[in-house]
């Protein structure tokens, strides 16, 4: 699994998440549920992963949609 991005943004996760979906392709967040543990804090952040064969796909997807500066390093 390839890391797009890091963040606490939960509003931003949900909209790259639909975005990739979409586009037909899949992806995960990890670290989703660690907020039971920190108490809804934001302390964590949460990783959207994309399978290694879509990361070229789904980086320009985001890009093209405004999201490149969200981006983590390749």
């Amino acid at each position: 699994m390839h890391e797009l991005m890091r963040t606490n943004d939960l509003v931003l996760l949900g909209a790259v998440e639909a975005l990739l979906e979409s586009a037909g392709l899949d992806c995960l967040i990890a670290d989703q549920h660690i907020s039971a543990l920190e108490g809804m804090i934001g302390a964590f952040p949460r990783r959207l992963l994309v399978r290694e064969a879509d990361k070229r796909r789904a980086r320009a997807l985001l890009v093209e949609a405004g999201y490149g500066a969200e981006l983590g390093d390749e």
